[in-house]
């Protein structure tokens, strides 16, 4: 499983939603692979690189927004509170 993030989640900012999809991923005892995409700001000068470099997130989920949890079967969860509540709900079974 990848979860896509914007560059705050690596400076970790937990208060950040991007943090958050982690950090309730490495709570609940998930192994991913973290992707970290640009493209975070909103200035209209930005819309153009923004949309280059967020292309496979808007490919996957139909938005440029992260956090994005591509799953390995290719169900997306998207969003923050949605990542944390999946991460809850399916915690790793125990080797």
């Amino acid at each position: 499983m990848v979860l896509y993030t914007c560059p705050s989640r690596t400076a970790g900012a937990p208060l950040h939603p991007c943090g958050k999809a982690a950090k309730a991923l490495d709570d609940a005892g998930h192994t991913y692979e973290i992707r970290t995409v640009k493209g975070g700001t909103l200035r209209f000068w930005t819309w153009p690189s923004r949309a280059r470099d967020r292309a496979e997130i808007e490919q996957l989920s139909g938005q440029r927004a992260v956090p994005i949890l591509a799953l390995d079967g290719g169900e997306v969860v998207v969003g923050s509170g949605n990542i944390v509540r999946w991460a809850r709900e399916h915690q790793p079974q125990a080797a």
